[in-house]
């Protein structure tokens, strides 16, 4: 399948799905998070750096995800440690810049250390940067930046809200996906979503493959974005 030339500069990715293909398949729970952050995620990332996409942002963790059952958070906390000191090292090899958004206060210190880390070391890439959103919301983030706006005595406008978003410095997403067939955002990029072109897939994250984004390339191409114009 040929790629069509009008490529994004963001995509934002929902991960949903990881529980659901993991019973599926007759497996643990708890393994459809492993595949899909430790195989599906990389891959991801690699083949969207290749056609030329500059920016993914991922919603790994929400700030709801923390109501969790307790097992099946501290195992998530162990797959992002492994994460980072693996398959998230590996993509900074790739050129692949890293910038964290989220409640990074919420996360244990070595977590949040990793994360520092991490960031410092991907700094100089220019391949693409991901954005992996972790202990994410969109309400959480707009209440955050309002408390920062008003900290520094600025004038609330939409380019003061941006600045003080956690992901500060990103563009707005040209198009959103989510997998696993549910139709709505959750919360992903409430401020900045707002015209980007939504996408949903009943296939669940840990099989989410280039061929599929291809296709949801094609259908990007044929959608007239106006813009509210």
């Amino acid at each position: 399948m040929s790629v069509t030339s009008n490529i994004p500069n963001c995509v934002g990715i929902i991960l949903d799905g990881n529980r659901r293909w993991a019973k599926g398949k007759g497996l643990p729970t708890l393994e459809g998070h492993r595949i899909g952050l430790l195989t599906t995620l990389k891959q991801t990332t690699l083949f969207i750096r290749d056609l030329g996409i500059k920016n993914l942002v991922v919603y790994m963790f929400s700030t709801e995800n923390w109501g969790r059952a307790p097992a099946e958070v501290s195992y998530l906390m162990d797959l992002f440690r492994e994460s980072m000191n693996n398959q998230i090292k590996e993509l900074g090899k790739e050129g692949v810049r890293i910038r964290f958004a989220g409640q990074r206060e919420r996360f244990t210190p070595d977590l949040q250390e990793a994360m520092t880390r991490v960031e410092k070391e991907t700094a100089d890439n220019t391949a693409i940067t991901l954005w992996p959103c972790m202990s994410y919301g969109g309400r959480a983030e707009i209440i955050q930046a309002a408390k920062s706006i008003s900290k520094s005595g600025k004038e609330f406008t939409e380019e003061t809200f941006s600045e003080n978003m956690w992901t500060a410095g990103m563009p707005d997403p040209d198009m959103i996906i989510r997998t696993s067939g549910e139709q709505r955002l959750s919360g992903f990029l409430t401020w900045q979503g707002v015209y980007s072109e939504l996408f949903f897939t009943k296939t669940p994250w840990p099989d989410f493959s280039k061929e599929e984004f291809l296709k949801m390339l094609e259908e990007y191409n044929e959608r007239e974005r106006r813009n509210g114009k």
